[in-house]
């Protein structure tokens, strides 16, 4: 119990360190980039690096700029906090002794210099400053010419840091440890028959981290996000396959190099190069350039195709850009990234799950285990395997979407669009196809048993291979995976392609989560009541968080410090959010490790899903195999695991509906099990009380068997065999006397 404690601890440590952070660090303030704020700015920066730390009183600069003005000038210096003015005054430089600056004079200017200030201007600085993650403040200077104050002859904007942040590893690593061991809980108890438990762990930690991607796509938007939001997001990039390892970042570049790409740069040029990341409108130039696509280029012959966002010297980056720029990636190596930590998601699963398998087997054969655990997954676990794929694709896939989207809108290499085109078709169509399988799997359920769960649930091998698309939602809501996958690809088709329009993006995003939202509250498709809350939270958080995205496009026009506050705000309430959603997933998992019957925590679903579902093994490997040897069948048992057999639930029930008795459970959705009646002596299987001998059937059962040879027997055997079957088996009613004359008919 003390490790999942311990990840909780972790998650909520790292959420409040920033906070005392300061207490054991120098404090300090800094700003590492320098943009113009008007039209024609007679000055610009390149490269601008300044701090200021109170402990020694020192203003420290490193700036490299380029200057139209000659003579003497003022600068007006503004420092405003979450949009609020806290310090205004106007400054001589040439009484403040700073280098090339008394007077101005045209052409480079090149400053590394230290400022001592005083006392009382240090006081006006208030201590929270320096402790609070992710200041939003910035610095603006306007530079007037001595002989003419009224005439601005540049400006020129700075955002303040305190090197305080949200951004914390910790945070990182405690959500993706609860997530993979709600999945790994799910397929553990899956794998030792507590179906109900297991579709209970995965259907949440399938929302938690649907949530956790929907996160890291507010930080993909080109919204001009405040500062605490930027770094709040960053820590679910990890979700998008958005993480910065330094030889695969190498890889990366080496490919695009060999397939005809170019490389971006910029991280090899912050030295030499200011970059701007961006977290508020920026007013005239800023807000023209906005409506070009961002590349973080510092290559001159790149420049003439690719610098509408690079401002006097310096780049601004935004949206994706900007998510790869904060992780450490450069912009045209962000794609490959992505897919290959997909493909590396993918691969370590596939070795795990035949790792294990042999595990098993070694366990089982050492007698380390007892020999009827995970028994159903040893027997058929190429068609789990093929099924736990399936899921990593549906988690992958909203990543997938979004990254092959917008490498199509960046054509970082030939080869690198031709992989975003096989792998978004590829995968669309694979999700799709496997979504339109079970559709019409459950209708044809509908057709012949009038409740879709009978087949969908009935069959071991449909289960396996398909459940993940529908074992989180009700019996009769199956087709809901349809919206989901809809809901994946327009969402994504946003973020990727509205890169240039913030506002558009922000407006359809909240027209989507609203959409979401409507019809999880009114169609409620998930399994259970606890289900059901559970996504509409999310729901609900999702729709409120593209509120507060539309807001931060400045679309209203609101004062700055509205834009700060709503900024705090939208950490507090997902930070909260999150931590409740993690503390829920994290109980569920401990109670499906530590409890010997995990599924009595739960109630039965109201689709009767539990009484359709069957044990493989037990139930169709004793049951049958023992039915085949009696009626001395020459083609011997076949065992069926693959949906794609001919003698499946889902293919061959379908086909001969009146191969199989209707039970009587299936009669309505929400009728309870019965008891099976008393059998007729003429059509009684007989079981000898040594159990020595196989049963012997009378002549027109013998022919009706033989007719179903490789189909599991819905005849009820005596209560002393009964008694030897596995706890989950429940015997299937009796079917009609009609069902028990049609063998004779056949005879004839």
């Amino acid at each position: 119990m003390w490790f999942p404690k311990a990840v909780t601890s972790l998650f909520a440590l790292s959420l409040f360190l920033p906070l005392h952070a300061h207490s054991a660090s120098e404090r300090l303030i800094e700003s590492k980039s320098l943009n113009t704020c008007q039209d024609n700015s007679s000055f610009t920066a390149s490269l601008f690096n300044v701090i200021f730390t109170p402990n020694n009183k020192t203003i420290t600069f490193d700036v490299v700029g380029v200057s139209s003005i000659q003579g003497n000038v003022s600068f007006v210096i503004e420092v405003k906090a979450y949009g609020y003015t806290v310090v205004k005054r106007v400054l001589d430089p040439c009484s403040m002794g700073l280098p090339g600056m008394c007077p101005m004079s045209t052409g480079q200017i090149d400053i590394l210099s230290n400022i001592q200030l005083e006392d009382s201007t240090i006081n006006q600085i208030p201590g929270i400053a320096y402790g609070v993650p992710d200041l939003d403040a910035n610095v603006k200077i306007v530079i007037n010419a001595t002989a003419n104050p009224d005439v601005s002859l540049a400006c020129v904007e700075a955002n303040l840091s305190n090197g305080q942040t949200v951004d914390q590893k910790g945070v990182s690593w405690a959500t993706a440890i609860i997530a993979g061991l709600a999945l790994m809980a799910s397929a553990a108890t899956s794998g030792l028959g507590h179906s109900n438990t297991a579709a209970h762990v995965a259907a949440n930690a399938l929302s938690l981290f649907a949530y956790f991607q929907a996160q890291a796509m507010i930080g993909l938007t080109a919204v001009s996000l405040p500062p605490i939001v930027q770094s709040w997001t960053q820590n679910f990039q990890w979700t998008m396959g958005i993480i910065h390892v330094d030889f695969m970042q190498k890889i990366a570049t080496w490919y695009q190099k060999s397939t005809g790409g170019t490389p971006a740069t910029l991280l090899n040029s912050l030295t030499t190069t200011s970059v701007q990341v961006e977290k508020r409108s920026l007013p005239t130039i800023g807000k023209r350039s906005i409506d070009h696509t961002i590349k973080l280029l510092a290559r001159a012959h790149e420049l003439s195709k690719r610098s509408d966002d690079s401002v006097s010297g310096s780049y601004i980056v935004r949206g994706m850009k900007r998510v790869a720029f904060r992780a450490g990636i450069e912009s045209t190596n962000l794609f490959l990234t992505g897919l290959s930590f997909f493909c590396i998601f993918i691969f370590f699963t596939v070795i795990f799950v035949v790792l294990f398998k042999g595990f098993c087997e070694l366990a089982i054969k050492m007698k380390w285990m007892k020999s009827d655990k995970f028994q159903d997954f040893r027997n058929g676990w190429l068609v789990v395997l093929k099924g736990i794929m399936f899921r990593m694709v549906l988690i992958g896939y909203p990543q997938m979407t979004i990254l092959c989207l917008w490498e199509f809108t960046q054509v970082d290499s030939p080869a690198e669009v031709t992989l975003a085109i096989f792998f978004l078709f590829g995968m669309t169509g694979t999700l799709a196809w496997a979504a339109m399988k079970v559709i019409r799997i459950a209708k044809r359920s509908v057709e012949m048993h009038k409740n879709p769960a009978y087949i969908l649930y009935s069959d071991p091998a449909a289960l396996n291979k398909w459940g993940f698309l529908y074992v989180q939602f009700r019996a009769t809501a199956y087709y809901f995976i349809l919206p989901t996958l809809g809901y994946i690809v327009i969402k994504g088709m946003f973020i990727a392609f509205g890169q240039n329009s913030a506002t558009v993006q922000a407006v359809g995003l909240l027209l989507i989560e609203a959409i979401t939202l409507i019809a999880a509250s009114v169609i409620r498709p998930w399994m259970d009541k606890s289900i059901n809350s559970f996504n509409v939270a999310i729901a609900a958080v999702n729709f409120l968080n593209t509120i507060f995205l539309l807001i931060f496009t400045d679309i209203f026009n609101q004062p700055g410090i509205v834009t700060g506050v709503m900024g705090v705000i939208f950490f507090i309430y997902n930070a909260a959010f999150s931590l409740v959603l993690l503390i829920l997933v994290l109980i569920a998992t401990v109670y499906a490790f530590t409890r010997k019957n995990p599924d009595s925590r739960y109630q039965p679903m109201s689709d009767d899903r539990a009484s359709f579902v069957k044990s493989q093994t037990q139930l169709t490997t004793e049951l049958d195999a023992l039915g085949v040897t009696a009626r001395g069948d020459k083609n011997g048992y076949k065992h069926n695991l693959d949906l794609d057999d001919d003698e499946t639930w889902s293919t061959d029930s379908t086909r001969n509906p009146a191969n199989q008795p209707l039970p009587s459970s299936t009669i309505s959705f929400n009728s309870t099990y019965r008891e099976p009646q008393q059998v007729q002596a003429d059509s009684t299987v007989s079981m000898p009380s040594n159990q020595a001998q196989f049963p012997q059937y009378q002549d027109n059962n013998r022919q009706y068997a033989s007719s179903r040879a490789n189909t599991p027997s819905s005849a009820p055997y005596p209560e002393s065999y009964s008694e030897k079957l596995s706890p989950g088996f429940q015997p299937q009613p009796t079917p009609s006397p009609a069902l028990n004359r049609r063998p004779t008919q056949n005879a004839r």
